[in-house]
């Protein structure tokens, strides 16, 4: 029988298991907090607990996680990181930093691949090939404010789930993840500070609703009609746009979260006035959004290319003077393949 994961432990099973082999309650709050405040990477990295206990817990457990693979620099000082899991498969986590606003941004994944094959996404070609682990959701966030801490001088301020994956289809892992990052037995944040972006799962949707959950949730979008929207988007077959703004609705109705829609444009595809006009129809929902119009980024295989600059300004023009709340994302990291859409193991 395989050895669990230790973080797949919560505090009260390992006080459980200590006192089972006769160590003291406070051995597992030490061994707690190695895992999730102090950032340890395996049980030797635990210095001030016992070496006979250590050892007992390798026995055991495992520890699964996450090492640096390669970490590659941009021109724009967005860095991406790829790490090597404890089965060798890679993942791929990129910091962006502002500097002028001493702001950085982590972009975190939730699987390794993604099983949603946007035909804009480079991902998406690679398949799903497993969910990750809370633990290597939470290294990610962990790692990522510490070189921050390194390259900047300053932490992170914030966290997206906009990584490799759909976090919504690794749904349990990825809200404990959450939990522990917020948690102040892990490292303490804002919910508010967190966003979990979404190709646009219905009935998930709704569930983070139910749940009342405090983070705010970007609806991957890239186009304002259901025609479109299947053809660059499959999940939108089986999640129309109704049902997705009837489902944001409900969600923002039950936890008054902050929504957003990205909306990656893509030239002479979904970058006219007309498509403009269906968009800012979207945003008049019951609901307040902001939408994030955001540069493409090319990927090899793929037909689309990046709309002009020229129609970008005019079409986030449309939406500002229709009282559209718009931003216009410049791509970052897109020469060490770390921009939107780019992300698969490629370093």
């Amino acid at each position: 029988m395989p050895k669990p994961d230790i973080r797949t432990q919560s505090l009260a099973d390992l006080k459980q298991s200590f006192a089972g082999i006769g160590q003291p309650a406070y051995r597992a709050k030490q061994v707690y907090d190695w895992m999730w405040k102090l950032g340890a990477k395996g049980f030797d990295d635990m210095s001030n607990v016992p070496a006979a206990l250590r050892q007992e817990l390798s026995d055991k457990f495992t520890f699964d996680s996450i090492a640096l693979d390669v970490r590659q620099n941009s021109a724009d000082g967005t860095i991406k990181s790829r790490y090597k899991l404890h089965d060798s498969h890679k993942i791929e986590t990129v910091m962006i930093p502002v500097a002028e606003d001493r702001r950085s941004t982590a972009c975190v994944s939730s699987q390794v691949g993604c099983s949603l094959t946007c035909s804009f996404c480079a991902t998406g070609k690679m398949g799903r090939l497993r969910n990750l682990t809370a633990g290597e959701i939470y290294d990610q966030a962990f790692d990522t404010n510490k070189l921050s801490l390194e390259v900047l001088g300053y932490p992170l301020t914030n966290i997206v789930y906009m990584g490799m994956g759909e976090p919504l289809l690794n749904y349990g892992p990825v809200m404990e993840s959450i939990h522990m990052i917020t948690s102040p037995e892990g490292m303490a944040w804002s919910p508010r500070r967190i966003t979990v972006s979404t190709a646009g799962i219905a009935k998930m949707i709704r569930r983070l609703g139910d749940e009342k959950v405090k983070f705010n949730l970007a609806l991957s979008l890239h186009a304002a009609d259901d025609q479109k929207r299947n053809q660059i988007m499959p999940i939108n077959e089986t999640n129309s746009l109704r049902s997705l703004m009837e489902a944001l609705d409900y969600f923002y109705k039950q936890t008054n979260g902050r929504i957003s829609f990205e909306y990656i444009a893509l030239k002479g595809f979904n970058d006219s006035i007309e498509d403009a006009e269906k968009l800012v129809r979207l945003c008049r929902g019951q609901f307040p959004v902001k939408v994030n119009v955001i540069e493409y980024n090319t990927v090899p295989g793929v037909p689309f290319e990046r709309a002009d600059e020229n129609q970008v300004d005019k079409f986030a023009r449309y939406l500002r003077n229709k009282d559209v709340m718009i931003t216009v994302r410049r791509s970052r990291g897109k020469d060490i393949d770390a921009a939107c859409g780019q992300l698969a193991n490629q370093a």
